[in-house]
């Protein structure tokens, strides 16, 4: 049986979902894949499953806290019944880019393709998390004077606790002392690449970026995440032309030339060898032609 209460608030300006909190007890909230234009906190309080994110998949239990961002696809399978609480904001509500020095989410919680997209929610942070999304609730029944900054902050207290568990159960997540004495340097190269990954390409370009050689970015490159630079942007790169190839009818060279390939067929043959499929076949075989449900 599906349960679930609502306490939504809309932009007065444009009637869309401004902020929005709410707890569910079903099987079906999250089982097929979303694609929002908000960013969505999910905390499993109740049920295991598999929570999929970008085309990987990661089991989770209860308390963990899934943390999704705008257009990222999502999706939640379990066979038993979940019970959780959800809250989604706009950017336009609160923006995690402008307001990252006050909460230091992004590239934590949101925005990380590094880390699994989730966090593990002790018995100390669930007393503050839940009055918190109690205070949330009361807060939009109840407008008063100063509504929208109130909740703004309830919700960064929610997200700094929240990244807080993360940093403490993912350490790279936010900062890693480097031999070389190099502080912020992974995290520094992570916001590069999400920065630049449609233009730049080489390990140079970010060596260059980051103001570091060659060598000494590819020896903390494979100490922190096992894995080239090369690979490191390639797998950001095919995320992303996964995601356009997946959710939008744009031809392969459109997608292409988003991703900063002017050559179509060099593209195809970069996805091919990184996929073992051609975009044309992927998109056949898993994509948009496939006419998966797609709900906003």
């Amino acid at each position: 049986m599906t349960r679930k209460s609502n306490y939504t608030l809309l932009n007065k300006e444009t009637g869309n979902l401004a902020f929005k909190v709410y707890t569910f007890s079903d099987n079906g909230s999250f089982d097929h894949i979303q694609r929002l234009n908000y960013y969505m906190l999910i905390w499993i309080i109740k049920g295991t499953g598999i929570a999929t994110a970008d085309f990987s998949a990661y089991d989770f239990s209860e308390h963990t806290l899934l943390a999704f961002s705008p257009y990222q696809p999502f999706m939640i399978s379990t066979e038993n019944e979940l019970e959780g609480i959800a809250i989604s904001f706009h950017p336009d509500f609160f923006c995690i880019h402008k307001h990252h020095q006050e909460v230091a989410c992004n590239g934590v919680l949101f925005n990380n393709i590094y880390d699994p997209p989730m966090v593990h929610v002790n018995k100390e942070a669930r007393d503050k998390l839940k009055v918190l999304t109690e205070q949330m609730k009361s807060e939009i029944q109840n407008a008063a004077v100063a509504q929208y900054e109130l909740l703004i902050s309830y919700l960064k207290i929610f997200l700094i606790t929240a990244s807080r568990l993360k940093v403490d159960q993912y350490p790279e997540s936010k900062t890693v002392k480097e031999v070389e004495d190099t502080p912020f340097a992974v995290q520094n190269l992570k916001s590069c690449i999400e920065k630049h990954y449609k233009s730049k390409h080489a390990p140079s370009d970010y060596a260059d970026l980051l103001a570091i050689s060659p060598k000494a970015l590819a020896r903390i490159t494979k100490k922190h995440f096992n894995k080239t630079l090369t690979t490191l942007i390639s797998e950001r790169i095919i995320i992303e032309a996964k995601r356009e190839l997946y959710l939008t009818n744009k031809t392969v060279k459109e997608i292409a030339y988003e991703l900063g390939y002017n050559d179509e067929y060099y593209f195809s043959r970069f996805f091919k060898k990184n996929t073992d499929v051609s975009p044309t076949l992927y998109r056949e075989t898993v994509g948009f032609d496939r006419a998966f449900e797609i709900k906003e």
